[in-house]
């Protein structure tokens, strides 16, 4: 079927000026949290937009631009009419997919999956949550896939991560493995229109697989979360793409830190480092480098530990860069102090960890809803571990307050540590309360 040639959008590119496009999207992810969206615009979503690939923007990004422009509209920042591009969204989700009245199309708010969750209990989150699990498109007869199969596969790694960090994995999981089948289906049956989808494809695959895996491995299915992540692994090598190696080889190590595999955590860490050499990105090798500190911990080496957290911090200390992998929103300064205070969790020195862990519930955005619970999760172990059970109740307490947005085993889990730590000071009125509100809150 004959497509139309994208129309640059000079208007778009104009407003840019002379920021580079990894500048100018950092700038959009800062308007966003100026007004408490969460989106994930890198420097390759810019150019999408300028190249007229991405015609009209999804809700958030409108919202975001709207505020970074006021004053002028869609059309002023050169997007076409939101309805002109639905109606090709619709005609083109009826010719690949049965049943499309139900499916969420690309240019529809997040928000409509939020909101589910939060006012309609289980069933309705899962009709909403086609939009993840049912946009990808089947193989077309002959097997041949381009660029439509390739952003939707893109789109719905965008929207695991983005509903993932406000709720959790537990109600995702099975779900987002309808599309991480389909992906792969389109990998083994088809043939690409052009190299360029091809490559896409490879990677959006790999990138589906690691977000599927760690659903899987919030919601405590660890043995399901080391197979994707190995498939993830796979395919990076079978591509030759060494960012999705890099990205893999960070959560293989993460779950091998959980766990228990402390030796094998640090050498993936290490193999992601050595993966990532080449990328520019200072950020990620922080990452891969706190990774390989947590393992480090876990064996008890407090001399590797520390000299590791070193080098995280001076690579963090870099900033960020266009080269920053899109799924690297959720690392900034909250998410470094959290690691540093899981490292001396694990290293025993429970007063230093609490103060890590406190300092990234106080810089933590509000907006990442799963990773505040977690932080507050790991500050309230820490400080019972640390013999402060009235603080740590209070900690607790501030974790039971977002159970009813976020769904994590994981959270939970560490929630039932601090119980049975807190078991023995039931004298106290704090712990006693905490205690009591939780028990009813996990009451079947």
């Amino acid at each position: 079927m004959a497509t139309s040639r994208a129309v640059p959008n000079l208007a778009f590119r104009r407003l840019r000026g002379q920021r580079s496009p990894g500048e100018f999207a950092a700038a959009v992810r800062r308007a966003a949290r100026e007004i408490g969206e969460q989106v994930a615009c890198d420097a390759r979503y810019i150019g999408r937009v300028e190249s007229g690939e991405i015609r009209c923007p999804n809700y958030a990004y409108e919202r975001v631009f709207l505020h970074m422009f006021p004053g002028l509209s869609l059309t002023d920042l050169g997007f076409v009419a939101r309805e002109r591009v639905r109606g090709r969204g619709a005609r083109a989700a009826a010719a690949a997919v049965p049943a499309p009245q139900t499916t969420i199309r690309n240019d529809e708010e997040s928000d409509v999956l939020r909101r589910a969750f939060m006012t309609s209990g289980t069933a309705t989150v899962a009709a909403a949550s086609l939009g993840i699990g049912g946009a990808v498109p089947a193989p077309r007869a002959g097997g041949r896939f381009g660029e439509a199969e390739v952003n939707a596969v893109e789109e719905a790694v965008r929207r695991i991560r983005l509903f993932d960090d406000r709720h959790g994995a537990d109600r995702l999981y099975r779900m987002a493995a309808e599309p991480l089948r389909t992906a792969y289906a389109l990998l083994d049956a088809g043939t690409a229109t052009r190299q360029s989808a091809a490559d896409r494809m490879q990677a959006g695959a790999g990138e589906l697989a690691l977000s599927v895996g760690w659903l899987a491995h919030d919601s405590g299915r660890l043995e399901d979360a080391r197979s994707h992540y190995a498939e993830a692994l796979a395919t990076a090598r079978v591509a030759g793409d060494p960012a999705l190696e890099a990205h893999a080889f960070s959560n293989t190590s993460f779950l091998a830190r959980d766990e228990g595999r402390f030796r094998e955590a640090v050498r993936a860490a290490q193999a992601g480092q050595r993966a990532g050499k080449h990328l520019s990105s200072a950020r990620l090798l922080s990452l891969l480098t706190l990774r390989e500190a947590g393992g480090w911990a876990g064996l008890g080496d407090r001399a590797a530990c520390e000299e590791a957290l070193g080098r995280a911090h001076t690579l963090f200390g870099r900033g960020p860069g266009d080269a920053d992998p899109e799924w690297m929103s959720f690392f900034g300064e909250p998410e470094l102090e959290a690691l540093e205070a899981q490292c001396w969790s694990a290293l025993g020195d429970w007063s230093r960890a609490a103060r890590h862990a406190h300092r990234a519930t106080v810089l933590q955005d509000p907006h990442f809803t799963r990773n505040l619970a977690l932080y507050r999760a790991q500050l309230a172990a820490d400080l019972a571990r640390g013999g402060s059970p009235e603080e740590a109740a209070a900690a607790g307490e501030r974790v039971l307050d977002l159970l009813d947005e976020v769904q994590s085993s994981r959270i939970r889990a560490m929630l039932a540590e601090t119980v049975a730590l807190l078991a023995p000071y039931q004298g106290s009125a704090a712990v006693t309360a905490f205690l009591a509100r939780r028990a009813v809150l996990e009451a079947p």
